[in-house]
């Protein structure tokens, strides 16, 4: 069974940045299409970015442009670089596959506030 632990959190202001980790362990990633999703309060968790094995990405209209979704399967790692961060993006990150679901991790909160 994959373990994933979520990082890189933390209380921004507007305009900042964070970089997001989400380290894989049991079993390889590297193949894997994983995403990252978010969870505001009171709201169902979405997805906002994703990247296939082969390092296509996706990105949800609210995010493009802004965050970067990457990998590092040697480290079995995936990356969410954050920039021109909204209030609005204010939530709990977390990872996981696209199709199917390992279980989730603790997520890492982003707060985005002045």
């Amino acid at each position: 069974q994959v373990q994933l632990v979520e990082s890189g959190g933390g209380l921004v202001q507007p305009g900042g940045s964070l970089r997001l980790s989400c380290v894989a362990s049991g079993n390889s990633v590297s193949i894997v299409t994983m995403g990252w999703y978010r969870q505001a309060p009171g709201k169902q968790r979405t997805l906002v970015a994703h990247i296939t094995g082969t390092g296509t990405e996706y990105y949800a209209d609210s995010v493009r442009g802004r965050f970067t979704i990457s990998r590092d399967n040697a480290k079995n790692t995936v990356y969410l670089q954050m920039t021109s961060l909204k209030p609005e993006d204010t939530a709990v990150y977390y990872c996981n596959r696209v199709a199917g679901r390992y279980l989730w991790g603790q997520g890492t909160q982003v707060s985005v506030s002045s």
